[in-house]
């Protein structure tokens, strides 16, 4: 039973973040969400972790409990980086594991190319890209597999601009309920986070859906320093995941002695399609990762 869980604010560059920390002892795991400009809240089965060590969340600048300055020129790889390097060392987490989902796994990665932390013990990942060219490449794979008419209406609505139309936000959910999360209805943690994300920040660094990426990611691309990532690695996704599964090999085959584990399952989220497999899978990581950092 989960019996210690801590709430509050944090300085970071350019505003406040909100984070929550549950369970206590071992080696604490630091959880980043995806978007751009999502909140943690889809994160919450991972509170299952909490019985055996720390597990901390927090909603990244801009989006969920955190602040929302109107600032764009903030909404940069860069600052987020920063960002996580300062939740750090205000949690004061001399060791710790690094989780990221999507969009957090690149933030994750980028952070111990950008700033090779001692600190971490191990990365664990579920359905992060290495490359954002890539991961397009990928969708229109996927989209091609949707129905003629769902797809004649997403192609419509993003040529001419009209991406907020309740047309094309139905003809989106038939690829995200395929691919993001196979549950139905979806976890109320899943709902909460799409309704408090922010467009903003979404629109500025990805684009008006998860396969049209037009913000400042597009370009990203990490995976000639993969091999520069010498910490425990572990890759994860779901056999329907938007990012595909030859993507995740190669990331693993880049990643010298990584672990990759595909949940067949699954789509985007793991932790939800599969939640006591995806439970059982990370556990045994780290604790094979506790033992190799003590």
């Amino acid at each position: 039973m989960i019996t210690k869980v801590r709430e509050g604010m944090i300085e970071v560059p350019g505003g406040r973040v909100w984070y929550r920390s549950v369970g206590e002892g071992g080696v604490p795991l630091l959880c980043l969400h995806g978007g751009p400009g999502m909140a943690h809240d889809y994160l919450d089965p991972l509170e299952d972790l909490g019985d055996r060590r720390q597990v901390i969340f927090y909603d990244q600048l801009g989006c969920g409990r955190a602040d929302r300055p109107d600032d764009t020129s903030l909404w940069t790889v860069e600052r987020f980086v920063a960002e996580v390097e300062a939740v750090r060392s205000a949690l004061e987490l001399d060791r710790f594991h690094l989780f990221g989902s999507s969009w957090g796994g690149m933030l994750s990665m980028q952070y111990i190319l950008d700033y090779r932390p001692y600190s971490v013990a191990s990365l664990l990942m579920a359905g992060s890209p290495a490359s954002m060219p890539r991961w397009v490449e990928g969708c229109k794979q996927l989209l091609a597999e949707l129905p003629s008419a769902v797809r004649e209406v997403i192609e419509r609505h993003e040529a001419e601009g009209f991406t907020s139309c309740p047309e094309y936000v139905a003809a989106v959910s038939v690829f995200y309920q395929r691919h993001v999360c196979r549950l139905q209805p979806w976890p109320a943690g899943v709902e909460r986070t799409f309704a408090a994300m922010s467009p903003v920040v979404y629109g500025t660094m990805n684009g008006p859906s998860e396969f049209t990426v037009t913000g400042l990611l597009r370009d990203w691309d990490i995976f000639d320093r993969l091999g520069e990532i010498s910490v425990p690695t572990l890759v994860m996704g779901g056999r329907y995941d938007e990012i595909r599964v030859d993507h995740l090999t190669d990331i693993h085959r880049a990643i010298a002695g990584s672990q990759l584990v595909i949940f067949e399952q699954s789509g985007h989220t793991p932790f939800h399609d599969e939640r006591e497999l995806f439970m059982r899978t990370v556990n045994d990581f780290l604790e094979r990762a506790d033992h190799l950092t003590r």
